[in-house]
């Protein structure tokens, strides 16, 4: 009788595990027979660019292919015009899928292994994101077909996240409370490897120092003049004195964005641009704070006025390894991406012009998971701290190719990016149903996350109580 018992019990195990495999290679296919339709979509975001907050067409595009599905779509959420959610099913648990869209600017660029502008000067896609937001909006498909076929409850919701490049647009959303009631966000993001790793990175607080003093003949009547650039060329040498001063990891990049007209006048207006990072939101503001100091100080070394404008503003990213655990099993079923001879070619004439390639064959392989830390800043950090968070990332461009690059843009407009697109979108949906199917699942992955939170967590936007920066992205 106890043998019998336990073969039953066995002969259960197996048999679930035979239908949830079932259940995913037809998930799977589903998404292969729909590839072209995805990539058209990705390839229009990517023929069309747009910067942050004004992505009017590429959200507009996501918007009508998610209503056609059976959505209920709002849009223009958290006072931005260009975000919206969308939303199928009813009850838990409710998982979220996280989709970007905006470009870079000057980074335009053709699908071709060498540097050519496609429009000179314009934006272009140089993170990825056309592929991020469309294989999102493709898990999010898939997940809802697997809801309507089982009749299963749950709740999809797919988040149209705009300006994610310095703009912050997720972290007005958070403050909105738009992911209350979120049980789990599975995300992704363009790269030149497969992984699923639990991870961390950089707090960041960016903003615009602006000075303000007297324009005057340079020649004639330097005396009369009050040099605007004179107080941002103060502020930088201050600043770069306390480089030497602050801790491990941070990191202050600024770029000048307005020097004054012409050399034989004395400048009136001019503004500075300011990045700081660190691994610890707290670091970050402690460093803010000194550089607002050194704003100060040169305005009043220089007599000018200076005021300044805080544009964005991310925590690190909270990691969840339960969640990632899932990921990477699931991103493991799905493979990596494989290269045709034709994918082949365009790889080795893209590792020409590359510092350190990789060898190309690393982008059919999933990578072993670790805990990683890493070097750069998104706001999907304040998503992190209060929703348990997952991604992964997948090679949508030739291995060794560096982010924000015209290599990046390049391979992303070629079938290299598609077929990396859909690993990703296989991998969150599959993770999605396994979301699903196993609230046992759900509960160790909050039970992680309150624990790494802290039960005294409070959110707090490191960008306070500001609108969204809207023009941050206009001339």
């Amino acid at each position: 009788m106890k043998n019998l018992v336990l073969f039953t019990t066995v002969f259960a195990l197996v048999s679930t595990f035979g239908f949830a495999q079932k259940d995913k290679k037809q998930l799977m296919d589903q998404l292969d027979a729909k590839k072209d339709h995805y990539t058209t979509i990705a390839k229009d975001l990517w023929e069309n660019p747009e910067l942050g907050y004004l992505e009017e067409n590429s959200s507009a595009l996501l918007q009508d292919e998610l209503a056609k599905e059976g959505f209920t779509i709002q849009k223009g959420i958290a006072g931005i015009p260009t975000a919206f959610t969308a939303t199928y099913g009813s009850g838990s648990p409710v998982i979220g899928v996280l989709g970007e869209f905006d470009a870079l600017p000057g980074m335009s660029q053709d699908a071709v292994p060498f540097r050519k502008e496609r429009v000179v000067g314009a934006p272009g896609q140089a993170c990825g994101h056309h592929l991020f937001g469309t294989g999102s909006l493709a898990a999010a498909i898939a997940a809802k077909d697997y809801l309507k076929s089982t009749g299963k409850s749950g709740t999809i919701r797919f988040y149209g996240t705009p300006a994610e490049e310095g703009g912050s647009g997720k972290v007005y959303m958070v403050r909105a409370g738009l992911f209350d009631d979120v049980d789990a966000i599975v995300s992704w993001h363009a790269g030149d490897k497969n992984t699923a790793n639990p991870s961390t990175n950089l707090a960041t607080i960016s903003g615009k120092f602006r000075f303000t003093g007297k324009s005057s003949h340079a020649a004639m009547a330097p005396e009369l003049g009050r040099s605007a650039l004179d107080g941002v060329e103060g502020m930088n040498d201050l600043v770069n004195m306390l480089r030497e001063h602050t801790t491990e990891p941070t990191r202050i990049h600024y770029v000048i964005t307005k020097g004054g007209d012409a050399p034989n006048i004395v400048p009136k207006e001019a503004e500075v641009y300011y990045v700081i990072r660190h691994s610890n939101r707290l670091e970050v503001k402690a460093v803010w704070d000194r550089v607002v100091k050194a704003a100060q100080g040169a305005a009043i070394g220089t007599e000018t006025e200076m005021t300044y404008e805080i544009i964005g503003g991310t925590y690190e990213r909270l990691p969840n390894e339960a969640l990632e655990k899932l990921m990477h099993a699931n991103m493991t079923i799905v493979g990596g991406v494989a290269y045709t001879p034709e994918d082949v070619a365009f790889a080795e004439e893209i590792q020409k012009t590359l510092g350190t390639p990789k060898p190309i064959e690393s982008a059919g392989q999933i990578q072993p998971m670790e805990f990683t830390y890493g070097k750069a800043s998104a706001d999907t950090g304040d998503v992190s701290w209060n929703t348990p968070t997952g991604a992964v990332t997948t090679a949508t461009w030739v291995p060794g190719t560096p982010a924000h690059s015209w290599q990046a843009v390049a391979a992303g407009g070629t079938d290299i990016g598609f077929k990396g697109m859909m690993v990703a979108a296989k991998t969150m949906a599959l993770t999605a149903m396994d979301l699903f199917k196993n609230p046992k699942l759900l509960e160790q992955v909050k039970a992680e996350f309150n624990a790494r939170r802290g039960p005294d967590f409070k959110y707090e936007a490191l960008l306070g109580d500001r609108k969204p920066a809207l023009d941050y992205r206009k001339k």
